[in-house]
């Protein structure tokens, strides 16, 4: 299981790919830091920090992107060159061929999504620039976001490893869902963000510390729910990855 770890690192740590996931991920932390060295005080509220920075830019763009973009390569590459044979020849169980390639995955895009997460709220709390005090406890708001978004990474992987396997069109249609279940949709119908990775968590950040991001009351999900959530989409995905590996058609 080893080798098959490092073999899905070098496949998914090209130098294009790797350029892309490093902006992404620097996206949020360049935004904190033009907003704690322009803004004053009273310009910025935590209202302003959890819809832009947050909610739209970290758990609704960085944080699904990153992962769809390792996660429907993890498989794509043997589906797309009809190599998946080489692979399943291999003596090793099938469960234990996606846990490699979930790991692989999870070893890039977890430091680069919760780092970003990590020092964007950290400078989005004043530590540069004005004394801007958005949480009503520093630390422990940027620990829910760190980690709010290591669980959500980790359910958002195992989903599009599922979809990368499922068919070799996985990126644009994740693309899609992401813009349009995820964006669009569990932001009118409030029901859906019982069914949203966004929503568990976004849930997630609120259970864990309610008080910084009472300003997400009104459209996170409640923090049992979003747990289950998050924990079903993880084992769930999974499962099917490895189910579908097991009958999957390959000599």
């Amino acid at each position: 299981m080893g080798a098959l770890f490092r073999l899905s690192l070098r496949q998914l740590t090209g130098k294009w790919r790797l350029l892309l996931l490093l902006l992404l991920a620097a996206l949020p932390v360049g935004l904190a830091v033009l907003v704690a060295l322009t803004l004053g005080e009273d310009e910025t509220s935590n209202e302003e920090f959890v819809d832009t920075l947050l909610d739209g830019l970290l758990i609704g763009g960085v944080m699904p992107i990153v992962s769809l973009v390792l996660a429907t390569a993890l498989f794509g590459n043997e589906v797309e060159d009809q190599t998946l044979n080489y692979l399943t020849l291999r003596p090793v169980p099938r469960y234990q061929i996606v846990v490699a390639k979930l790991a692989a995955a999870l070893a890039i895009g977890l430091p680069l999504i919760v780092l970003s997460g990590v020092i964007a709220a950290w400078l989005g709390a004043g530590t540069i620039g004005s004394k801007i005090v958005l949480f009503d406890s520093t630390p422990r708001a940027i620990a829910a976001i760190g980690l709010a978004l290591f669980l959500g990474s980790v359910a958002y992987t195992s989903l599009f490893t599922w979809a990368g396997l499922m068919s070799t069109r996985a990126l644009p249609y994740a693309l899609v869902y992401v813009v349009l279940w995820e964006g669009v949709v569990s932001s009118f119908l409030g029901g859906i963000r019982y069914l949203s990775v966004r929503g568990y968590t976004l849930g997630l950040v609120h259970g864990l510390d309610d008080v910084s991001f009472a300003d997400l009351s009104s459209r996170a999900i409640e923090f049992p729910a979003a747990l289950v959530g998050v924990a079903a989409v993880t084992i769930g995905f999974f499962y099917l990855t490895v189910r579908r590996l097991s009958q999957m058609d390959v000599p």
